[in-house]
């Protein structure tokens, strides 16, 4: 028998302050002074509506929608009004707090993407049988604003994140495989190819951890063996295109482990 969770409310307050001010740091350059005040707003409402809540990692529920409106400012670069909905994005699902609430305390906009978000959550429980293809194409049709899919994203990344501590494997495999089958090809489809690549890497890492062991380790022999030979090759193209007088950016990248494996899985063929 587990012993109860002793909560420390003190330092409850100093992370959930330390993770806003990380949020604020976070926020474009050209947030008004206006806008500021409203995503303080956020931020208060969503503490106090989540305050009796945590999360399977034992922290306080609100460090969530901190996190999402973080990736959401620093990682998406979107505006002020998306991070505002980050921060509310669970709090008419989880709370007594109603849209009406928040189209008063903010406005009509916010509480239609907030309402969107609401509804996407609403799809999942209602729609689990419906096929991975025809359910994108659903999630792209529940709201005109494409922030609700973007905040959307950013909270199954944030989830995706701290999986872990989720302890029950059967759900932990539910969420990856939905991750892969509808959220990735999702961000693809609108052109968020990291994100995509991060979603099926973490849901690679929980669906089939010796295969992308496996991978990993041989991707770290090459490094060793073969570390330099993109950047050798990168700058013989390089100088090659200079003295054509083709201005150019040459990089490389690294395959990632989910991506080689779907590719071996695909054409039938060894590392």
């Amino acid at each position: 028998m587990e012993s109860p969770q002793v909560i420390d409310v003190d330092n409850d307050k100093k992370v959930i302050l330390k993770e806003y001010r990380a949020l604020l740091r976070a926020l474009r350059k050209n947030v008004s002074h206006q806008e500021k005040k409203l995503i303080r707003r956020a931020f208060e409402l969503a503490a106090d509506s989540h305050k009796d809540m945590r999360r399977k990692s034992g922290e306080p529920y609100v460090l969530h929608p901190l996190a999402v409106a973080k990736i959401v400012s620093g990682e998406m670069g979107l505006d002020a009004t998306s991070v505002i909905c980050a921060l509310l994005h669970d709090v008419v699902e989880d709370t007594e707090v109603t849209l009406d609430e928040i189209e008063r305390t903010f406005n009509k906009e916010i509480a239609k993407i907030v309402d969107g978000l609401t509804k996407i959550s609403g799809v999942f429980d209602l729609n689990s049988s419906l096929q991975a293809e025809n359910f994108r194409k659903l999630l792209l049709t529940l709201n005109d604003d494409i922030r609700v899919i973007l905040i959307k994203l950013a909270d199954r990344l944030h989830n995706m994140r701290t999986l872990g501590f989720i302890k029950n494997p059967d759900k932990r495999e539910r969420i990856s495989r939905e991750t892969l089958d509808i959220y990735a090809p999702l961000a693809r489809s609108i052109g968020c190819h990291r994100i995509c690549s991060e979603l099926e890497e973490l849901a690679f890492e929980h669906l089939n951890p010796t295969a992308r062991d496996a991978i990993v380790k041989r991707l770290e022999r090459l490094r060793q063996s073969q570390g330099k030979a993109v950047a050798v090759v990168s700058g013989e193209i390089s100088a090659r295109l200079e003295a054509a007088g083709v201005p150019a950016r040459v990089y490389g990248r690294e395959k990632q482990p989910y991506s080689i494996w779907r590719k071996l899985q695909r054409k039938s063929v060894g590392f």
